[in-house]
């Protein structure tokens, strides 16, 4: 098998400005690591459109190959967990931002990053979920643990229509949720149904100003958005409710008051997919295996060729992707 591979490596000049183009490589110029792995399947999530345009500094190191995800087969591994022919997954953990991501057809990473993946799903079904769905779970899981239960009334999801948010609509559905599905694009009525939606609301009515107490619409929260949309999330949470955020689509800043916290002890709940701790990861992607509907995965996702991959970041950067991307290697 030829060490030479494809890759997507994004460059920038002394004028600080960015480029990205498709390149050839070869093995010996990947970053170091334990464990190198034939990269079958990737995806793109609206991290990796943010660092595919520019739009964010998500990348941290020049060059760099982007790609937060990837999913393949071990050819090398000096650790002690894997051996060549294991199915893996990698979520996370800085790739694509600080040590050589996922579109290329070759990653060479440490062992101590990967998860096997699930039995009986494939490279392509595990980035139909991706860290977008990764994420998603994490969010119903801290939802759990804090006691909202599909009896202590409806949860909402912000940016319903995204990966994320698509996910957490049918994670939630099938669980027993009655989910309020929040989304800018109210022509995703049939697709936000299918998936599980027991009514949706359009965006505006919670990207707007914020009033410090509204009324009490929800037991629960995802907020895939941040800044007036996670501020009005809290302040119509039910009495003892709690909200998981995970996104900042609108923006890093929250023009929130403390109202909901102390007076309805509300909570927010902070999800980091990038850094969770491989235990948690591991109950994820076993929580996944279990609880996700596949049959829906080819609803929320659609497959695209490697060399769409640029154009799609700008697309997922500017809303015109509905639920995942799987690009096949």
């Amino acid at each position: 098998m030829s060490d030479r591979f494809e890759a997507v490596l994004i460059t920038c000049d002394e004028e600080k400005s960015q480029s990205v183009a498709f390149v050839e490589m070869g093995e010996d110029e990947l970053m170091a690591g334990d464990v190198t792995i034939a990269v079958e399947a990737t995806t793109v999530n609206y991290k990796d459109g943010l660092a595919l345009t520019g739009k964010a500094p998500v990348v941290r190191r020049f060059p760099m190959i982007p790609g937060v995800d990837l999913a393949g087969t071990v050819m090398r591994s000096g650790h002690r967990e894997w051996k060549e022919g294991d199915k893996v997954i990698l979520n996370g953990w800085g790739v694509g931002e600080t040590h050589y991501g996922a579109y290329a057809g070759r990653a060479r990473v440490s062992g101590d990053w990967l998860t096997p993946l699930p039995e009986g799903m494939s490279p392509q079904e595990a980035m139909a979920v991706g860290t977008a769905g990764y994420t998603a779970m994490l969010c119903v899981m801290a939802l759990e643990w804090h006691g909202i239960t599909p009896d202590r009334g409806p949860v909402v999801v912000t940016g319903a229509a995204g990966g994320v948010g698509s996910i957490a609509v049918s994670l939630l559905a099938r669980l027993g949720y009655e989910v309020i599905a929040s989304t800018g694009r109210m022509r995703e009525e049939t697709y936000l149904k299918e998936l599980g939606a027991h009514e949706l609301i359009p965006r505006d009515e919670l990207s707007g100003p914020v009033r410090p107490l509204g009324k009490e619409r929800w037991a629960g929260g995802i907020d895939t958005v941040g800044s007036h949309t996670l501020a009005n999330v809290l302040s119509m949470t039910n009495y003892g409710g709690a909200v998981a955020a995970c996104g900042l689509a609108q923006g890093m800043d929250l023009p929130a008051s403390v109202a909901p916290f102390i007076l309805r002890a509300v909570s927010l709940l902070g999800i980091d997919s990038v850094m969770a701790p491989r235990p948690l990861r591991l109950e994820a992607w076993k929580r996944i295996a279990g609880d996700l509907d596949r049959a829906k995965l080819s609803a929320i996702s659609q497959t695209i060729p490697f060399h769409d991959v640029i154009s799609a970041g700008a697309d997922i950067v500017a809303g015109r992707v509905r639920g995942r991307l799987v690009i096949q290697m």
